[in-house]
């Protein structure tokens, strides 16, 4: 455990009470605060591909998952976990929506409207849009449609009192490559193409305000291509210039006791989970869906879903440069210039584990009984932080390089 010393205000040590003046300093846009938890920098390596062996998912306590890694090159699964395992698909079932919606269209002669409908239920994983296709393409029968054509095993409908909840969908990480591979490998091209390249340019702010770039997004450089899936009852959503609260969305469960659906899927505690492709031609078709205790953070479902995806073998997957920190504190903001004013580039969520690609002195940031004019650079969201509030003792990351260049 970290012991606290007594010290000058000009160094830091991480906080062990609530700090009431703190959103009043400086304009942070700091909004609550939230106590800190140090983490070490993780020790995996970074800047280089994924080692070719694994052993095996690692799954942080108190998580439930399944798992399956397949590789497109040799044609075998480098990572199984309980890969028929059901679970509640929350947005991932939207890759099955539009492939019912384009099953004997063309992108290509479909109206504009629906061009901008599944634009952003791809990208921005929008709630609207996949409303829109449910009711008018008949619901649950969509689903039934999908696994005669795929040929899924594990897939099954909303269970009976929830058809409306596309989101209560369940779904398996086998079932999920299984649906990967028919657009990259049976799919008409112009259908492979649309879909495909509408994963790759996934928004970092999906439309409800939540960050969507976690677990592949976050555990690989480009290329990848994600659809991401989360429900539950989150607070707020962190994405953007401004904190705004989320809209429950038709995927979050009608009531919190919902309990399992007829299908033998939880519907109630939070989900978390991953899809998509990672490396040059989409090489591996990576699915991890998660499950949570029930009152966990989004930012430690986050933290948590990105550790089980780093652990993973992916080939063609390379991991970014950095290390990684735990965080503390709620809204944090992610600056364009190291120092404090004007609109932030976005926030991170509470207590989310972030990539420290390097550092530099910038703005003094008083949090008093704290200060420090260090910064950490974040490479995924292209800004900076105050070193405050990174989950270590000293103002200055000791495995950090300084910034240089344009940073």
């Amino acid at each position: 455990m970290l012991r606290i010393a007594r010290h000058s205000p000009t160094t830091r040590r991480t906080p062990r009470r609530l700090l009431a003046a703190t959103a009043a300093l400086l304009s942070l846009s700091f909004t609550g605060t939230a106590f800190p938890r140090p983490v070490a920098a993780a020790t995996e390596p970074t800047g280089d591909p994924v080692p070719v062996t694994s052993a095996g998912p690692r799954v942080p306590t108190g998580v439930t998952a399944g798992v399956a890694v397949f590789d497109r090159q040799t044609g075998t699964f480098t990572e199984r976990l309980d890969a028929a395992a059901t679970f509640r698909s929350a947005s991932v079932v939207k890759l099955l929506i539009a492939l019912d919606f384009l099953w004997d269209r063309s992108p290509d002669t479909i109206p504009a409207v629906d061009r901008t409908r599944l634009d952003v239920m791809l990208r921005s994983s929008q709630d609207a849009a996949a409303n829109h296709y449910w009711s008018a393409h008949g619901g649950p029968a969509i689903i039934e449609r999908m696994v005669t054509r795929l040929g899924l095993a594990d897939t099954a409908p909303p269970p009976a009192g929830y058809e409306g909840y596309w989101g209560h969908t369940a779904m398996s990480a086998r079932d999920t490559v299984k649906a990967y591979r028919h657009v990259l490998e049976s799919a008409p091209a112009p259908v492979r193409d649309f879909v495909m390249e509408r994963l790759r340019q996934s928004t970092r702010c999906a439309s409800d305000s939540f960050d969507q770039h976690f677990g592949i997004a976050a555990a690989f450089d480009r290329p990848w291509a994600v659809k991401q899936g989360w429900s539950g009852r989150y607070a707020k959503g962190n994405c953007g210039s401004a904190s705004s609260t989320a809209a429950g969305g038709i995927d979050a469960p009608a009531r919190a006791s919902a309990g399992a659906g007829g299908a033998g899927v939880d519907l109630s505690r939070p989900a978390l989970h991953t899809t998509g492709t990672v490396g040059a031609g989409d090489r591996s078709i990576v699915a991890v869906f998660t499950l949570h205790q029930d009152g966990t953070s989004y930012g430690k479902a986050y933290t948590d879903l990105g550790r089980l995806t780093r652990s993973l073998h992916v080939p063609g997957g390379t991991a970014p440069r950095g290390e990684w920190y735990g965080t503390w504190g709620q809204d944090v903001a992610v600056r364009k210039e190291p120092v404090v004013g004007g609109d932030p580039l976005t926030r991170l969520p509470a207590g989310v584990e972030v990539l420290v690609g390097c550092q530099k002195k910038g703005q003094l940031v008083s949090v008093p009984p704290y200060a420090n004019d260090w910064w950490a650079y974040l490479p995924q969201y292209g800004g900076y932080v105050t070193n405050v509030y990174i989950s270590h003792p000293d103002n200055r990351l000791p495995d950090v390089p300084l910034c240089t260049g344009q940073k």
